[in-house]
């Protein structure tokens, strides 16, 4: 792969020369060449920027020499079949994501241009794409005094991705953003530091049971930490549907509304003298019960046909399976595991299940739900998901309270 990189600060790309980029570089995986865009200019100051039309503070990036330096690339380009991509790093770009950057992975020759000050003038950019693939991109919500950090930033995360450059490849996909989720917590020797013990389940050789844990903790991590992540549609092939598995949004109360009382009077049909609550709730408990519970929906075909919530126990917010228990942030309440009566038996249910078990912090160590006492099919699924029958369900004539230890998680 080809790298050219333009700056008026040739020295700032010299870290691309240590570690695994540098080794790369020396082993002719990677040819990275830095240019000095004053090289372009031809006035006695060497002069790159001038004053804004319009008005306003700082200053802009002339366009002669970025012109000038961005013919001369293509012209020199290693694969002239092929339009070389040109990534310009500007806070105003989209985001950079894993995704992009195994884009960005495939090109033979990549350019990127690192503007200064105000930025680089428009036409620059719009000149450039007759001749590139262009790219405007953006590390983050905040902004650089140039667009060096970024090159680098945007480098290392694309060559690390080329075959040959990481030692073990399997590395390259158990990591952050690789399946649209943070990466679980690592551990290390020795097993016991400064009274931190490392999670047992990692020390039990029972590797099933790590890669459970593992997801499960990068599902957690990634609901705490990057709810916009959480957001973004999970899709699942399952029993022969198309799946989006994503976090409820206010917009889905309508839908879930709608589901739910399906869904209930069919437990009811099935199971006489249950009792119903969600039969008696209101639109407008719904709709405030997206803001007390974490709830997860199913969406198959453009509309809803899946969900499942859960909170933590006696956390205050009302009354749910788990009332009583787990006062001291212990128990997960697991809640509305519903699909819709035309889908049902392909699995979803307990794959919802999952996904909101998975939700639960780290402090929690029972998973607890309640359930139709005659409810022969849901009693089946939670039992081979690992729960037990634990009573009658207060309050809740022909129900049944039953419970599932937690993994243990770390911290």
């Amino acid at each position: 792969m080809r790298i050219d990189v333009v700056t008026i600060f040739p020295a700032y790309l010299d870290v691309l020369d240590v570690s695994l980029t540098g080794r790369a570089r020396d082993s002719g995986l990677l040819d990275v060449r830095v240019h000095d865009l004053r090289a372009f200019t031809h006035d006695r100051h060497r002069t790159v920027d001038d004053t804004p039309y319009g008005g306003g503070a700082g200053m802009v990036m002339k366009p002669e020499p970025w012109g000038e330096a961005l013919d001369s690339l293509v012209a020199d380009s290693p694969a002239p079949a092929h339009r070389p991509t040109l990534v310009v790093p500007t806070p105003s770009g989209t985001p950079f994501t894993q995704a992009v950057a195994r884009e960005l992975a495939e090109t033979a020759h990549l350019v990127v241009a690192c503007g200064r000050y105000e930025g680089i003038d428009q036409r620059v950019v719009e000149e450039a794409a007759a001749a590139y693939d262009v790219r405007e991109l953006s590390l983050g919500d905040f902004v650089l005094n140039g667009g060096e950090a970024a090159a680098a930033a945007f480098i290392e995360a694309v060559v690390r991705l080329l075959p040959g450059f990481v030692g073990n490849p399997d590395s390259l996909v158990e990591e952050s953003h690789e399946e649209g989720l943070l990466e679980y917590p690592v551990y290390t020797k020795p097993a016991a530091w400064r009274g931190r013990q490392v999670p047992g389940v990692l020390l039990s050789g029972d590797h099933g049971a790590i890669a459970t844990w593992r997801h499960a903790e990068s599902v957690r991590r990634t609901v705490a930490r990057r709810p916009d992540l959480a957001h973004r549609a999970a899709r699942v092939g399952l029993g022969g549907l198309d799946l989006e598995v994503r976090l409820a949004a206010r917009a889905d109360a309508g839908e879930l509304f709608t589901l739910t009382r399906a869904c209930w009077l069919q437990e009811l049909w099935a199971n006489p003298g249950v009792h119903v609550p969600a039969l008696e709730e209101s639109f407008e408990e719904a709709v405030r019960g997206l803001d007390d519970w974490t709830t997860f929906v199913a969406v198959a075909g453009g509309r809803i046909v899946g969900s499942a919530r859960g909170r933590v126990a006696g956390d205050g917010v009302g009354g749910g399976a788990g009332e009583g228990d787990g006062d001291d942030g212990t128990t997960w309440d697991v809640g509305r595991v519903m699909v819709a009566p035309d889908l049902q038996g392909r699995g979803l249910g307990r794959h919802l299940l999952r996904v909101v078990e998975d939700a639960a912090p780290a402090e929690v160590t029972t998973y607890v739900l309640w359930t139709g006492a005659k409810s022969v099919d849901n009693l089946r699924m939670y039992k081979k998901a690992g729960y037990r029958l634990r009573g009658p369900a207060p309050g809740s004539p022909g129900a049944v309270v039953l419970t599932k230890p937690a993994p243990r998680r770390s911290g």
